[in-house]
C-alpha cells in the first residue's frame, strides 16, 4: 500500500471494517429503483396528492454529506442529477439495526460510494425538494476518491478543468462535469436523429468491413495490420466509400452507414486517429441534390436539439436556416486572398503560396497546393454554414468531371465555424477514368505522398459491371458534435480519445 494516498487507505480500512460488521461493500442482489432525481425535482408538488412520492426508492453516488448531530443532509447523484437527501439517527432502519446510522453512515461511508435510499419526498423549511431516507444500502464501495468537489450554501459548482484529467478518466470526468455528460448525451440524439431522417428516406442502414487488403476512398495514411491465418497484410479502413458504391453497383438505391475510420495522421483539437463518419450513397442523383439533402438534414438535427436554427459557437451565432450560401474554390480562395489561382499550373501555385507563407512539401501535387491554400487562407473565416463548390480534379480523384467546367469536378464541402463537417461528390462512376485517376495518384505516391490512394482493382471491377449515377456523401460525426455542443477540441466529444501513454 505504499503508493497509495491517506485517502485511499483510509477507504480500504473503511471496507475492511465494513466487512467485520457483516456489511456486504459489493452485494450481488439487485436494488430495485423507482424513480430518478430529475423526475422527482420536475414533477413533484406539496399541493398533488400521490402516494408514489412517500415510497420513493433511488439509487447512485454518495456526492457530499454535512453531519449535524443525530440527522444529516447529503446529496446524491445519479444518472439525471442531483438531489438532497435527509437523514435521521432515529429514523433510518435498515432492518432493526438503529446503530446504522452512527456506526455505518457517518463514519465508514465515503464520498462516491454509490447507494441505494428509500424514503418519501418534501420540501425543507428552506424550500429545497429532498427525500426524506427511510432506509440506505451500500451498493459499491469507491476505494479511491473523486477530485474535491467545491460547495457554497449547498450548491456543488466547482468542476474537474484539467484535460489531462478529464480525456484520460473520462470515468471521473462525467462524474463531475454535467456539461460533459450532457455533451455526450446530444452526440447521441444527434446520430438517432440523423438515422431516423435517412431511414425515412428509405435508404438501406449497412455495415462494412472495417478490415481491408486494400484502404481507399480517401486521401489518408491507414493503420497496418497482419492477418496470422490468411498470411497478410490488412489495413483498418480509412473510409468506407468503395464499399458502400459496391453495394450501389449491386442494385441497391440508398445505402448508409455510421462507421468507425482510422487514419495514421497528425492529432490536433479538430482531428483524432480514430473517429466516426456517416456514409451515404444514393443511386440517380448528384451534388446537387445532395447540397439540398444536407441543408434539409442538418437543420432538422439543429431544430429537434436546440428548439431553433439558431446556436451559439465560440461567443458567435451561427444560424442553419436554410438556404445556405454557396462559393466555388476559386471564388473563395479569390475572396480571402485577392488572388485568382484558377488558371495556374503547379509551379506558379508554389509560388503563390509562398508568397501567401503557406509551407509546401515537395510531395504535394497541385490538388494538395490549392488545398493547403483554402485550408490556411479562407476556412478558418467560414463561420456561418457554407457550400464550397467545384473543386480542381487534382483534389478529387473518386468524384466525378464536372459536367460543364473543364478540369473541375462536382464536388462539394460543408464549412462551419472554420471546420468542415461534411464532403460529397457525384462519384465517378467511368471505370476507365477512374483507373486513370488511380494511377496519377500511384504518381504522387512515388514522390512521397504517404497519403495517395491505392488502386483497388476489384473496386475498378465493380464499376465495370455498371455503377449507376451516384451522389455520396460523407460527414464527420466528431465535428458536428463540436458544433453542436459548442466544444473547443475533438477530444471533448469522443468518450475516449486517443492519448499518450501515463508517465
Amino acid at each position: 500500500m505504499a503508493n497509495l494516498s491517506e485517502h485511499e487507505i483510509q477507504r480500504r480500512e473503511s471496507l475492511e471494517e465494513l466487512i467485520s460488521l457483516g456489511i456486504d461493500p459489493y452485494p450481488a442482489e439487485s436494488f430495485e429503483v423507482n424513480t430518478t432525481s430529475k423526475n422527482i425535482l420536475q414533477h413533484y408538488s406539496e399541493s398533488i396528492d400521490d402516494d408514489g412520492w412517500k415510497q420513493v426508492s433511488i439509487a447512485g453516488r454518495l456526492m457530499s454529506k454535512r453531519i449535524m448531530g443525530n440527522a444529516s443532509f447529503a446529496v446524491l447523484q445519479d444518472s439525471e442529477g442531483r438531489i438532497q437527501l435527509y437523514i435521521s439517527r432515529d429514523e433510518l432502519c435498515p432492518g432493526e439495526d438503529k446503530s446504522y446510522y452512527n456506526s455505518v453512515f457517518k463514519k465508514l461511508l465515503d464520498l462516491g460510494d454509490f447507494i441505494g435510499v428509500t424514503g418519501y419526498v418534501f420540501i425543507t423549511k428552506s424550500g429545497e425538494i429532498s427525500i426524506h431516507v427511510r432506509t440506505l444500502k451500500l451498493l459499491s464501495k469507491a476505494l479511491k476518491p473523486l477530485p474535491v468537489v467545491k460547495e457554497k450554501e449547498g450548491h456543488i459548482y466547482d468542476q474537474v478543468t484539467d484535460p489531462e484529467l478529464r480525456y484520460r478518466q473520462r470515468y471521473v470526468d462525467l462524474n463531475i462535469n454535467r456539461k460533459s455528460k450532457e455533451a455526450f448525451i446530444i452526440r447521441s440524439k444527434l446520430q438517432q436523429i440523423m438515422r431516423n431522417f435517412l431511414l425515412d428516406k428509405g435508404y438501406l442502414e449497412v455495415e462494412t468491413p472495417v478490415l481491408q487488403p486494400i484502404y481507399g476512398g480517401a486521401a489518408a495514411r491507414p493503420f497496418k495490420t497482419h492477418h496470422n491465418t490468411l498470411d497478410m497484410t490488412l489495413y483498418l479502413r480509412i473510409a468506407d466509400e468503395l464499399y458502400l458504391k459496391r453495394l450501389i453497383v449491386g442494385g441497391f438505391d440508398g445505402v448508409f452507414e455510421f462507421a468507425k475510420d482510422f487514419r495514421n495522421e497528425g492529432m490536433d483539437r479538430t482531428h483524432n486517429p480514430e473517429f466516426t463518419m456517416m456514409e451515404l450513397y444514393v443511386a440517380y442523383k448528384d451534388y446537387e441534390w445532395m447540397m439540398d439533402l444536407v441543408e434539409e438534414m442538418i437543420e432538422r438535427i439543429v431544430l429537434d436539439l436546440n428548439g431553433s436554427t439558431k446556436i451559439t459557437i465560440d461567443e458567435s451565432e451561427v444560424d442553419f436556416r436554410r438556404p445556405w450560401p454557396r462559393f466555388t474554390m476559386y471564388e473563395a480562395i479569390h475572396h480571402f486572398t485577392e488572388v485568382d489561382i484558377s488558371k495556374m499550373d503547379e509551379t506558379s501555385l508554389r509560388e503563390t503560396a509562398e508568397k501567401l507563407h503557406v509551407s509546401l512539401d515537395a510531395s504535394m501535387g497541385k490538388g494538395k497546393i490549392i488545398d493547403e491554400i483554402f485550408g490556411e487562407k479562407c476556412e478558418p473565416f467560414l463561420i456561418q454554414p457554407t457550400f464550397i463548390t467545384d473543386y480542381p480534379v487534382e483534389m478529387s480523384p473518386l468524384a466525378k468531371k464536372h459536367r460543364s467546367k473543364p478540369g473541375l469536378v462536382e464536388r462539394f464541402e460543408a464549412i462551419c465555424n472554420g471546420k468542415e463537417i461534411c464532403n460529397a461528390f457525384s462519384e465517378l462512376n467511368d471505370p476507365l477514368d477512374q483507373r486513370k485517376r488511380f494511377e496519377e495518384q500511384l504518381q504522387l505516391g512515388k514522390r512521397g505522398d504517404e497519403e495517395a490512394m491505392m488502386l483497388d482493382e476489384d473496386f475498378l471491377r465493380a464499376l465495370e459491371y455498371g455503377m449507376p449515377p451516384t451522389a455520396g456523401l460523407g460527414i464527420g460525426i466528431d465535428r458536428l458534435a463540436m458544433i453542436m455542443t459548442d466544444s473547443p477540441s475533438i477530444q471533448d466529444v469522443i468518450l475516449f480519445p486517443q492519448m499518450r501513454p501515463e508517465n
